[in-house]
């Protein structure tokens, strides 16, 4: 009996000694799992930090591609700004004498009309020769200015240029040909200003 206890007393802590070092195993696994648990974590916070990066370099990529497109429009419809108040300058510029000529085209006829009619008297005759010379100092000066008188008799007829009033047949003139002007027309350089009223050959 007395063997019996002391084999008991000495198998005691053997057993302890067993239970403590499955317990420190445990531990140690439990340690384990966490470690891993917790090295996951972090992973999949750094991976959801990652694509929120991601998202957002993205998200400004896309702002950055708007805001280039908005100043290259930007940029466009300023040029066609400039370029249109360029065209618009030279315009102003080219066609400067417009209005004047415009106002100034009603006298011309009128002096046109006077130097037609044939006198007798000295007087006269010498009245015309000077509104003749009045006459030819307008149509100089606005020469210079770029003033052309349009060729009506004997051309083709242009829509541009002629505007027809009458229909008549000659048979000294071509089809669709002008044959005779009523009231002379003129340009301003490359603008007409005032097309020829004409008579037209069927």
């Amino acid at each position: 009996m007395e063997k019996e206890k002391e084999q008991n007393t000495y198998a005691q802590p053997t057993e302890t000694k067993t239970e403590e070092i499955v317990s420190e195993e445990n531990q140690a696994e439990t340690m384990k799992q966490e470690e891993k648990a917790e090295e996951a974590e972090k992973a999949e916070n750094e991976k959801d930090e990652l694509t929120a990066a991601y998202e957002k370099i993205a998200e400004l990529e896309g702002k950055l591609a708007e805001t280039e497109n908005r100043l290259l429009r930007l940029h466009a419809d300023f040029e066609n700004f400039r370029r249109r108040m360029r065209l618009e300058l030279e315009a102003a510029e080219k066609y400067r004498a417009q209005s004047l000529v415009t106002d100034i085209l009603p006298a011309l006829d009128n002096f046109e009309r006077a130097l037609k009619i044939e006198v007798e008297d000295e007087k006269a005759k010498s009245l015309l020769q000077g509104m003749e010379m009045v006459y030819r100092s307008l149509m100089e000066a606005l020469k210079k200015e770029g003033v052309e008188v349009i060729e009506a008799v004997g051309k083709p007829f242009d829509p541009h240029v002629h505007q027809a009033v009458m229909q008549v047949e000659d048979s000294n003139y071509e089809p669709n040909t002008v044959v005779e002007e009523l009231q002379k027309g003129y340009k301003l350089k490359d603008r007409v200003i005032r097309p020829s009223m004409v008579k037209v050959n069927q």
